[in-house]
């Protein structure tokens, strides 16, 4: 009885997982022969999808290729390697628990190599109770601009959005408990109907519920029931200069606007751009890549015009949903133009800000990119992930959770802005060897080395002085793949006439 008591438990015994090195861990490796055993991570891991209730969880986020890598590049390759098997289903759980909620020391049995029941762990942190003490850390920021696209807010039923009164008063509510939440400065809002009844309703509800602000928006003398892109501004804080004016690129009307705001405390202004551009469909990148040249040319001539009129400012600021990802041609429209990615500045690879429904991968779709003058002025930008990481069923925002979780399919994107003209742009290039050298980095970043009209360039030489790559820099955030053999490299920045030289060890 003693010997057959101790088989049971020997065949019970815990087993610690480790999930360090995501470029070897997989599922099938580290789980294949603990099947029927409890096992205890010492890793976290993190809920990468939760539609109907059902966790799909992985040591790490699982991010859209496209979002980190050109295609075909190494940053591409590498994500769709360890996106391959590294997730399980995890049944057993109690709760509704958000994506992106980390479980520390995740007890589980294994029930097969993509299975396992709950058993214990700790729950920490992007739950709703974390959201709802109020939005990200934004630095110092004087102004607060918000992109928020809020998923077809329609004021005739059965078209697009709401089917009924009814349900429109639900979505009412939670959208106007988000927006009190942020509490803009300048909101731009994406997927609202032509006209101003919709718009109207916003402002009124922002005005009841933030009686300390005064928010106004623009006259739209269009009327329809097809979407459009506006501004909601706060006349205590800014005021517009002129009326916005935008382009009708690929025959899609009312979706790409920009204007000038004053800030009233300070005089200074900045151009702000908010957009919507043409779904993700198959064959349709071309048309978005239209849209952001139109989008560029409508910028210059704007700003042209704003000299003109003896106004010299030329800061602007990019926003919207451009339902295309970081690394695709759209963007780099934008970036060419000298344009710098705020998610990438400001969060690197972990930035987010949508997530396909019932889909596992994030991505940021809804974009923020500012000119290089603006950029010193930015103490901030985050995404607000008060829907992305939800249950995605298309109506979760009707019914009886009136909660501002899952007003949209979409995060809000915020800005912070400490407006001044002042400030110079530092042409100065900086190279992240530091953390290269320590093993903390998996490319090369330079900063500050890009200027419109100019070219830069960069040139990685290894010790025998043999050129292993070189290529423009398109942008003041640039990254570049690391050398993949081991040993050292020199760095050679080329801009505005000077060579500057960095040493750069890869281990």
């Amino acid at each position: 009885m003693l010997v057959t008591v101790f088989f049971a438990l020997s065949s019970l015994a815990q087993v610690h997982i480790s999930a360090s090195d995501p470029d070897s861990w997989s599922v099938q490796s580290a789980l294949g022969d603990y099947v029927g055993q409890t096992v205890i991570f010492d890793d976290p891991v993190v809920v990468c999808n939760n539609a109907n209730g059902n966790l799909l969880v992985s040591p790490w986020r699982i991010f859209e290729p496209e979002n980190q890598g050109i295609p075909g590049s190494v940053e591409y390759n590498r994500t769709v390697h360890i996106n391959g098997s590294c997730s399980f289903s995890l049944t057993g759980v109690s709760g509704y628990h958000r994506c992106g909620e980390k479980i520390y020391n995740l007890k589980a049995v294994v029930n097969s190599t993509n299975k396992l029941t709950w058993q214990g762990g700790k729950w920490v942190g992007n739950s709703r109770s974390d959201l709802e003490k109020g939005i990200p850390d934004l630095g110092d920021y004087r102004l607060l601009v918000c992109a928020f696209n809020i998923e077809n807010y329609f004021m005739t039923w059965g078209s697009m959005g709401a089917d009924s009164w009814s349900q429109h008063q639900d979505q009412r509510e939670k959208v106007r408990k988000a927006l009190k939440q942020i509490n803009a400065d300048i909101f731009g809002l994406v997927e609202l109907q032509l006209g101003n009844e919709a718009i109207n309703e916003i402002v009124s509800d922002l005005n009841e519920n933030l009686p300390e602000r005064h928010y106004r928006f623009f006259n739209d003398t269009e009327t329809g029931t097809s979407q459009k892109v506006d501004f909601v501004y706060d006349a205590n804080v800014v005021e517009p200069i002129g009326t916005p004016t935008g382009t009708d690129a690929e025959n899609i009307p009312n979706r790409k606007k920009m204007i000038c705001f004053r800030e009233k405390a300070t005089g200074e202004k900045f151009i702000y751009s908010i957009n919507h551009f043409k779904s993700m469909n198959t064959g349709d990148e071309y048309r978005r890549v239209n849209e952001a040249r139109a989008v560029v040319k409508m910028y210059k001539d704007y700003r042209n015009d704003l000299r003109r009129n003896g106004i010299k400012d030329h800061d602007v600021l990019f926003m919207g949903d451009f339902n295309c990802h970081a690394k695709t041609e759209p963007m780099f429209v934008f970036t060419d133009a000298g344009m710098i990615d705020l998610h990438r500045a400001f969060h690197a690879d972990s930035s987010y800000s949508y997530r396909m429904r019932n889909a596992s991968k994030t991505s940021y779709i809804d974009q923020a990119l500012s000119n290089e003058t603006l950029y010193p002025q930015i103490t901030g930008m985050a995404a607000y992930h008060i829907n992305s990481d939800e249950e995605d069923r298309y109506n979760y925002k009707y019914g009886s959770d009136l909660s501002m979780f899952r007003c949209s399919d979409h995060d809000p994107v915020l800005v912070g802005l400490k407006l001044d003209s002042t400030l110079v742009f530092d042409p100065t290039p900086q190279i992240n060897t530091e953390e290269v050298i320590s093993g903390k980095a998996d490319k090369l970043i330079i900063q500050n080395a890009h200027k419109e009209g100019k070219n830069s360039y960069y040139a990685i030489y290894n010790v025998s002085g043999v050129l292993q790559e070189q290529a423009k820099i398109l942008s003041a955030y640039f990254e570049v793949p690391l050398p993949t053999a081991p040993g050292m490299y020199v760095v050679y920045v080329y801009f505005d006439g000077v060579a500057y030289q960095r040493r750069l060890i890869v281990r």
